[in-house]
Protein backbone atom coordinates (compact mmCIF):
# COMPACT_ATOMS: atom_id res chain seq x y z
CA UNK A 1 0.00 0.00 0.00
CA UNK A 2 2.28 2.74 -1.26
CA UNK A 3 -0.17 5.51 -0.35
CA UNK A 4 -0.08 4.31 3.25
CA UNK A 5 3.71 4.10 3.24
CA UNK A 6 4.05 7.72 2.14
CA UNK A 7 1.45 8.78 4.71
CA UNK A 8 3.30 6.95 7.49
CA UNK A 9 6.56 8.64 6.44
CA UNK A 10 4.85 12.02 6.54
CA UNK A 11 3.40 11.40 9.99
CA UNK A 12 6.75 10.23 11.33
CA UNK A 13 8.51 13.32 10.04
CA UNK A 14 5.94 15.52 11.76
CA UNK A 15 6.43 13.82 15.11
CA UNK A 16 3.20 15.21 16.55
CA UNK A 17 -0.26 15.35 15.00
CA UNK A 18 -2.21 18.12 16.76
CA UNK A 19 -5.70 17.00 17.77
CA UNK A 20 -8.02 19.93 17.12
CA UNK A 21 -11.52 20.57 18.47
CA UNK A 22 -13.17 23.46 16.62
CA UNK A 23 -16.50 24.97 17.66
CA UNK A 24 -16.34 27.78 15.09
CA UNK A 25 -15.40 27.52 11.45
CA UNK A 26 -13.83 30.98 11.52
CA UNK A 27 -11.06 29.66 13.79
CA UNK A 28 -9.98 27.00 11.29
CA UNK A 29 -7.84 29.12 8.98
CA UNK A 30 -5.90 31.09 11.62
CA UNK A 31 -5.27 27.90 13.58
CA UNK A 32 -4.01 26.12 10.48
CA UNK A 33 -1.62 29.01 9.83
CA UNK A 34 -0.33 28.77 13.41
CA UNK A 35 0.39 25.04 13.01
CA UNK A 36 2.19 25.55 9.71
CA UNK A 37 4.26 28.47 11.04
CA UNK A 38 5.05 26.57 14.23
CA UNK A 39 6.37 23.55 12.35
CA UNK A 40 3.53 21.07 12.92
CA UNK A 41 1.71 21.27 9.57
CA UNK A 42 -1.02 18.75 10.32
CA UNK A 43 -4.35 18.66 12.13
CA UNK A 44 -6.64 15.87 13.24
CA UNK A 45 -9.93 17.78 13.36
CA UNK A 46 -12.25 15.84 15.60
CA UNK A 47 -15.78 15.02 14.48
CA UNK A 48 -17.12 15.95 17.91
CA UNK A 49 -18.57 19.30 16.88
CA UNK A 50 -21.05 20.54 14.30
CA UNK A 51 -18.32 22.71 12.78
CA UNK A 52 -15.93 19.84 12.06
CA UNK A 53 -16.70 19.17 8.39
CA UNK A 54 -16.73 22.85 7.44
CA UNK A 55 -13.53 23.44 9.43
CA UNK A 56 -11.81 20.62 7.54
CA UNK A 57 -13.00 22.10 4.24
CA UNK A 58 -11.69 25.54 5.20
CA UNK A 59 -8.28 24.24 6.23
CA UNK A 60 -7.92 22.09 3.12
CA UNK A 61 -8.96 24.93 0.83
CA UNK A 62 -7.25 27.91 2.48
CA UNK A 63 -4.06 26.26 3.76
CA UNK A 64 -2.65 23.81 1.21
CA UNK A 65 0.53 23.40 3.28
CA UNK A 66 -1.31 21.62 6.08
CA UNK A 67 -2.17 17.92 6.14
CA UNK A 68 -5.71 17.93 7.48
CA UNK A 69 -7.60 14.84 8.53
CA UNK A 70 -10.63 13.88 10.57
CA UNK A 71 -10.53 12.39 14.05
CA UNK A 72 -13.12 10.72 16.27
CA UNK A 73 -14.58 9.03 13.18
CA UNK A 74 -16.93 6.33 14.44
CA UNK A 75 -18.80 5.14 11.34
CA UNK A 76 -18.69 5.04 7.57
CA UNK A 77 -21.14 7.93 7.21
CA UNK A 78 -18.78 10.20 9.16
CA UNK A 79 -15.81 8.94 7.17
CA UNK A 80 -17.59 9.77 3.91
CA UNK A 81 -18.53 13.25 5.15
CA UNK A 82 -14.96 13.87 6.25
CA UNK A 83 -13.51 12.83 2.90
CA UNK A 84 -16.11 14.87 1.04
CA UNK A 85 -15.06 17.88 3.13
CA UNK A 86 -11.42 17.43 2.13
CA UNK A 87 -9.94 15.23 4.85
CA UNK A 88 -6.85 13.44 3.60
CA UNK A 89 -6.72 10.92 6.43
CA UNK A 90 -9.02 9.33 9.02
CA UNK A 91 -8.34 8.64 12.70
CA UNK A 92 -10.60 6.79 15.13
CA UNK A 93 -10.56 6.53 18.95
CA UNK A 94 -11.31 2.81 18.60
CA UNK A 95 -11.94 0.87 15.44
CA UNK A 96 -14.88 -0.11 13.32
CA UNK A 97 -13.92 -2.55 10.60
CA UNK A 98 -16.50 -0.96 8.31
CA UNK A 99 -14.62 2.33 8.54
CA UNK A 100 -11.27 0.59 8.10
CA UNK A 101 -12.46 -1.28 5.01
CA UNK A 102 -14.08 1.86 3.56
CA UNK A 103 -10.77 3.71 3.87
CA UNK A 104 -8.72 0.87 2.43
CA UNK A 105 -11.14 0.44 -0.47
CA UNK A 106 -10.92 4.14 -1.33
CA UNK A 107 -7.16 4.41 -0.61
CA UNK A 108 -7.66 6.83 2.27
CA UNK A 109 -4.94 6.67 4.93
CA UNK A 110 -6.43 5.52 8.22
CA UNK A 111 -5.13 5.16 11.76
CA UNK A 112 -7.67 3.33 13.92
CA UNK A 113 -7.07 2.80 17.63
CA UNK A 114 -6.41 -0.38 19.55
CA UNK A 115 -5.03 -0.96 23.02
CA UNK A 116 -5.29 -4.73 23.53
CA UNK A 117 -3.52 -7.62 21.79
CA UNK A 118 -6.85 -8.76 20.34
CA UNK A 119 -7.58 -5.33 18.86
CA UNK A 120 -4.10 -4.93 17.43
CA UNK A 121 -4.31 -8.42 15.94
CA UNK A 122 -7.52 -7.50 14.09
CA UNK A 123 -5.92 -4.37 12.65
CA UNK A 124 -2.66 -6.08 11.72
CA UNK A 125 -4.69 -8.69 9.86
CA UNK A 126 -6.26 -5.86 7.82
CA UNK A 127 -2.77 -4.93 6.68
CA UNK A 128 -2.34 -1.86 8.88
CA UNK A 129 1.10 -1.04 10.23
CA UNK A 130 0.21 1.75 12.66
CA UNK A 131 -2.34 1.84 15.46
CA UNK A 132 -3.48 4.81 17.52
CA UNK A 133 -3.05 4.04 21.22
CA UNK A 134 -5.82 5.89 23.07
CA UNK A 135 -6.25 6.96 25.81
CA UNK A 136 -2.54 6.36 26.28
CA UNK A 137 -2.11 7.42 29.90
CA UNK A 138 -5.06 5.36 31.15
CA UNK A 139 -3.92 2.21 29.32
CA UNK A 140 -0.37 2.16 30.63
CA UNK A 141 1.40 4.54 28.27
CA UNK A 142 4.81 3.68 26.96
CA UNK A 143 5.20 0.53 29.07
CA UNK A 144 2.13 -1.05 27.50
CA UNK A 145 3.15 0.05 24.01
CA UNK A 146 6.58 -1.52 24.42
CA UNK A 147 4.98 -4.77 25.59
CA UNK A 148 2.68 -4.83 22.55
CA UNK A 149 5.54 -3.92 20.21
CA UNK A 150 7.57 -6.89 21.46
CA UNK A 151 4.84 -9.21 20.19
CA UNK A 152 3.68 -7.30 17.10
CA UNK A 153 7.14 -6.94 15.64
CA UNK A 154 7.41 -3.96 13.30
CA UNK A 155 3.98 -2.58 14.21
CA UNK A 156 4.05 1.00 15.45
CA UNK A 157 1.83 3.16 17.58
CA UNK A 158 0.60 6.76 17.79
CA UNK A 159 -0.13 7.42 21.48
CA UNK A 160 -2.72 10.08 22.20
CA UNK A 161 -4.15 11.11 25.55
CA UNK A 162 -1.84 12.36 28.28
CA UNK A 163 1.00 13.20 25.91
CA UNK A 164 2.49 16.64 26.51
CA UNK A 165 5.72 18.63 26.33
CA UNK A 166 7.10 16.95 29.47
CA UNK A 167 6.87 13.36 28.23
CA UNK A 168 6.98 13.83 24.44
CA UNK A 169 10.71 13.13 24.17
CA UNK A 170 10.37 9.91 26.18
CA UNK A 171 7.64 8.66 23.85
CA UNK A 172 9.46 9.61 20.66
CA UNK A 173 12.66 7.91 21.84
CA UNK A 174 10.96 4.54 21.44
CA UNK A 175 11.21 2.96 17.97
CA UNK A 176 7.69 1.62 18.51
CA UNK A 177 6.33 5.18 18.33
CA UNK A 178 5.76 6.66 14.87
CA UNK A 179 4.45 9.97 16.25
CA UNK A 180 2.21 11.27 19.02
CA UNK A 181 -1.19 12.89 18.97
CA UNK A 182 -1.80 15.77 21.31
CA UNK A 183 -3.99 18.69 22.26
CA UNK A 184 -1.70 20.53 24.64
CA UNK A 185 -0.61 23.14 22.08
CA UNK A 186 -4.16 23.68 20.75
CA UNK A 187 -6.45 23.22 23.73
CA UNK A 188 -10.12 23.96 22.93
CA UNK A 189 -10.29 26.81 25.46
CA UNK A 190 -7.21 28.44 23.92
CA UNK A 191 -8.84 28.28 20.50
CA UNK A 192 -12.13 29.71 21.79
CA UNK A 193 -10.28 32.58 23.45
CA UNK A 194 -8.21 33.33 20.34
CA UNK A 195 -4.86 32.82 22.06
CA UNK A 196 -3.06 32.16 18.78
CA UNK A 197 0.28 33.65 19.89
CA UNK A 198 0.35 31.28 22.85
CA UNK A 199 -0.52 28.33 20.62
CA UNK A 200 2.24 29.33 18.22
CA UNK A 201 4.80 29.34 21.04
CA UNK A 202 3.67 25.92 22.27
CA UNK A 203 3.73 24.54 18.73
CA UNK A 204 7.28 25.80 18.21
CA UNK A 205 8.31 24.27 21.53
CA UNK A 206 6.91 20.90 20.45
CA UNK A 207 8.73 21.17 17.13
CA UNK A 208 12.03 21.81 18.90
CA UNK A 209 11.53 18.71 21.08
CA UNK A 210 10.73 16.62 17.98
CA UNK A 211 13.79 17.91 16.12
CA UNK A 212 16.05 17.09 19.07
CA UNK A 213 14.62 13.55 19.20
CA UNK A 214 15.05 13.01 15.48
CA UNK A 215 18.65 14.24 15.68
CA UNK A 216 19.53 11.93 18.56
Amino acid sequence: MSYMDSFYENVESMGVVPVVVLDRVEDAEPLAKVLVEGGLPSAEVTFRTAAAADAIHTMAEKCPDILVGAGTVLNVEQAQRAVDAGASFIVSPGYDLGVVDFCLEHKIPVIPAGVTPTEVTALVNRGLEVTKFFPAAQYGGLATIKALASVFVGHRFMPTGGVNATNLAEYLASPAIIACGGTWMVKPQMIREGRFDEMLALTKEARSIIDACHAA
